[in-house]
This record gives structure tokens, sequence and C-alpha cells, in this order.
């Protein structure tokens, strides 16, 4: 297992669009991966995420509806807001406008402390 910390370093930040309708979206998100080995079930993923959220610094709510596991994650310890997913077998971080690295350091150090396998960090862009 690697002791190495991703920076998670974020090369481009989302842009809030606003509808005429009263709706905001965001344009050129960054996606951080974080993929076990070996791999785990969506369900697992799901639990030890929010195992670790309901512990402190973390506020979260997720969204019901949708067919997938999603939080909106406020760490009160560095002020970071960010989304996480939990989807195909891996851990998603969707950075939002203010977000910054430190809160997403810190929720994958207490991801990997809480769990005995090795963990893959990946970064995308998508529009």
């Amino acid at each position: 297992m690697s002791t190495e910390l991703p920076t998670f370093e974020i090369p481009q930040r989302p842009r809030r669009e606003y509808s005429r309708d009263g709706g905001v979206t965001f344009a050129g998100q960054t996606i951080f991966t974080l993929t076990p080995d070996p791999e785990q079930e969506d369900a697992h993923l799901r639990t030890l995420v929010v195992s670790i959220l309901d512990d402190d610094p973390y506020t979260y709510g997720d969204w019901f509806d949708l067919p997938m596991p999603l939080f909106l994650v406020y760490d009160r310890d560095t002020g970071d807001v960010f989304r996480v997913a939990i989807r195909s077998g891996a851990v998603e971080f969707h950075v939002l406008p203010a977000t910054e690295p430190p809160g997403l350091q810190a929720l994958y150090q207490r991801l990997t402390a809480a769990t005995e396998c090795s963990w893959t960090v990946a970064c995308r862009l998508a529009e």
C-alpha cells in the first residue's frame, strides 16, 4: 500500500451557470475517482463512506431519489464543500467552485485509515 498522499491539485474549477428558470448547473467539472484494490461493491463503499461522514468534522446530506448515492459534504475543519458519489465500484469526489485540496485530502486520509486496501486516485475533467 502506497503511503504517498495524493495532492488533489485542482486543474480546473467548475463554473456556475444560471438558467432563466432559476436553476444552477456546473460546467467544467473536476472529478477525483478513488478505486479500491481489491474491488468493492457499491453497497459496501456506501456503508464505508457514510460511517466516515457520520463522524466529526462532517455535515452531509444525500439525495434519495437518485439511482446512486450522492452526498453534499461540508468539512467543518477545512471549510470545504464538495460532492461525494459512489458508482461502479469507486468513490468520486466532485469539486465545487470553492473546494480546496485540504478537504479532499482529509476525507481521503480518513477513507484509507478505515480500510486495509490500497486506493488508486485518478483525476478527470468533464464538461
